[in-house]
């Protein structure tokens, strides 16, 4: 597979408009903590104060699966937490992802070149696109700031202001507009006293008797995302994933099964094409797409080095080592820019 060809196919993909599928991965690129480091702190900050006897046996089960070296998700699904425990866990979540947020944030106050999204959501707006969609199960806001440095409008389902309201897509109107779909929840949003979600924006602390609403993995995932406002969310995320020309998938490790079915359902009964970009390919990328029926795909992950990537492609058998960073963001804007 020569040069020209990865390229071109780059490109291709790229010119059909793609959906973009920010993963775990996406953010890790700017130092927010991944599965393991959230276990290691679930462990060593969750509140375990007054729980009853049997919550402390589960509690004591979850540690020890994760002493056992098993990862954070499966651990979460094989116990069963109840309603309190699972509470204390979802602060405890929210507490770390915050204050990486926040300090992200902060930093990209002084570096106005710090998002590789930017530009991305930048170029494709130079098309007559209107709208772009993203969706992600990240809780954390880049997505949203990567939008602001680049002045470009972003919607997530609510009205505009500090104290957000559910709303619409129709409800709110400007020339282009980036939709984020975040399927498992945000940091900003909270269930609030009158048991509706609102999002308020620059939040510390979490208000008394509000809620963060995102979905920690385990048993309580799918029957909280039955819920709004993740159901209407979910719907929307759908609807961009059905009507995309192609997907961009970002640090996804494609776990998920609000965003899966979908997605393989495209790619493989109506070969949308699908480029993949990461640290490493997950085992169930590698089934899905590599091993799958996928007929139009391009997947990159790093090689033994930040400067070296493997790339596959449906156009050849066999992977190619590329003596360049091509594997993230910023290495992926150079192929189709």
């Amino acid at each position: 597979m020569s040069g020209l060809n990865y390229q071109k196919q780059a490109q291709d993909f790229y010119g059909k408009a793609p959906v973009i599928i920010l993963g775990s991965g996406a953010s890790a690129a700017h130092g927010m903590s991944g599965m393991w480091a959230l276990g290691n702190h679930l462990v060593e900050n969750t509140d375990i104060s007054g729980l009853n006897a049997s919550e402390n046996d589960t509690w004591d089960e979850f540690c020890q699966l994760l002493k056992d070296s098993v990862d954070l998700e499966a651990a979460l699904y094989c116990v069963t937490a109840s309603e309190e425990l699972t509470f204390r866990i979802v602060k405890s979540t929210w507490a770390l992802i915050n204050s990486e947020d926040n300090g992200i944030f902060r930093s990209s106050l002084e570096d106005n070149s710090m998002f590789p999204m930017t530009r991305l959501l930048q170029h494709m707006f130079k098309s007559s696109l209107k709208t772009v969609n993203i969706v992600t199960t990240n809780y954390d806001r880049l997505a949203e700031y990567a939008c602001d440095q680049g002045r470009i409008h972003h919607f997530t389902g609510f009205t505009h202001g500090f104290f957000r309201q559910l709303a619409g897509p129709a409800e709110i109107t400007s020339a282009r507009r980036a939709n984020i779909w975040k399927v498992h929840g945000s940091l900003d949003w909270f269930q609030s006293p009158l048991e509706d979600t609102v999002a308020l924006s620059n939040i510390n602390d979490i208000p008394d008797n509000y809620q963060p609403q995102i979905v920690t993995p385990g048993t309580q995932k799918y029957q909280k995302t039955h819920l709004e406002p993740f159901r209407s969310i979910i719907h929307n995320a759908d609807q961009a994933l059905n009507e995309a020309g192609s997907y961009l998938c970002v640090g996804y490790g494609f776990n998920d099964e609000h965003i899966q079915p979908k997605l393989m359902v495209k790619c493989l009964r109506q070969n949308t094409p699908i480029t993949i970009i990461t640290y490493a390919l997950s085992d169930s990328a590698k089934r899905l797409i590599l091993d799958g029926k996928a007929q139009n795909y391009l997947a990159i992950e790093r090689g033994e080095t930040d400067d070296q990537s493997i790339v596959y492609s449906s156009l050849d058998m066999n992977p190619l080592k590329v003596e360049e960073n091509l594997w993230t963001l910023d290495g992926y804007l150079s192929l189709i820019m």
